[in-house]
């Protein structure tokens, strides 16, 4: 049985089980509980604050956990990055009052930097040979400068949004970051393997996203051009069709070159021109 932990609440909790869900795996609904178990897969879900998870990790209570990389790189416990899922995207960036004049990193010698990621802020600080202050707050760092406490902020962007209404500008992004899967230390034989099949899972489930299937009917004298607009992972599948002299080109390509590639195809003599929905993209 393997046991991994989530984030308890949140977005990240919510992208979490649906890529369990999405990799076939069937969690108990309970939010008051701690622990979940899946009906169909040899694991259980435990739900957890995003900063207690890399530690739980680390120290072998979970196995595997979902979690920010923020976190992480903050937190420094012993655990091993097996999978950057590409959900929960934000980046950890310096911020400082918009009227400032800001010329760069040297700025901040000599000041007060609010932040609830210390770790990751020294390390910057100390690569660029930056002396300042920095304090430590949980919560509400953006009102920091408005209140006096601190000359500029270190904190998660996404939109934006927070550091505009708090009057701040985004100056230096120190650090991008996503969910990713960490692993604890020296996982056993059996769970070693139980984590790879759940890693090929969610591999499958990631690779689908933003892709379509497109089924194209060519004349064959236009075959070698038709795969020039839609080459696939590995290989297009090509058939015959009963009306002689054509060919049907199946393959996968990007959602967002659907049209691009149908109006290219359109103008080399293409038709019948199908595009479906992707839901698994297994490997």
């Amino acid at each position: 049985m393997l046991r991994i932990a989530l984030q308890s609440k949140g977005r990240l909790n919510e992208k979490s089980l649906e890529l369990l869900r999405e990799s076939g795996i069937s969690i108990e609904e309970n939010s008051r509980r701690l622990l979940s178990k899946s009906s169909n897969f040899p694991m259980e879900v435990l739900y957890l604050r995003d900063d207690d998870i890399p530690q739980t990790v680390s120290c072998g209570i979970a196995d595997l956990g979902i979690v920010g990389f923020n976190e992480v790189m903050e937190r420094n416990y012993s655990v091993e990055v097996l999978k950057h899922l590409e959900f929960g995207k934000c980046r950890l960036s310096l911020a400082v009052p918009k009227y400032l004049d800001y010329a760069g990193p040297e700025f901040f010698n000599g000041k007060k930097v609010a932040t609830s990621y210390p770790g990751i802020l020294k390390s910057y600080f100390k690569e660029k040979g930056i002396s300042c202050e920095i304090r430590e707050i949980a919560g509400s760092v953006e009102i920091s400068p408005s209140i006096g406490l601190a000359d500029g902020i270190f904190d998660i962007v996404s939109s934006g949004g927070t550091l505009v209404q708090n009057g701040l500008a985004e100056v230096e992004v120190v650090m991008e970051s996503d969910a990713v899967l960490i692993a604890a230390p020296g996982l056993d034989e059996e769970k070693r393997q139980i984590a790879e099949t759940l890693m090929s899972r969610f591999t499958s489930v990631l690779r689908s996203r933003g892709k379509k299937y497109i089924l194209v009917n060519v004349p064959n004298e236009k075959i070698d051009e038709a795969l020039q607009i839609i080459p696939s992972m590995k290989s297009p599948t090509l058939l015959p069709l009963a009306d002689k002299g054509w060919s049907a080109i199946h393959a996968v390509v990007d959602e967002s070159e659907v049209w691009d590639k149908a109006d290219r195809l359109k103008k080399i003599g293409a038709e019948d021109i199908v595009v479906l929905s992707m839901e698994k993209l297994i490997i």
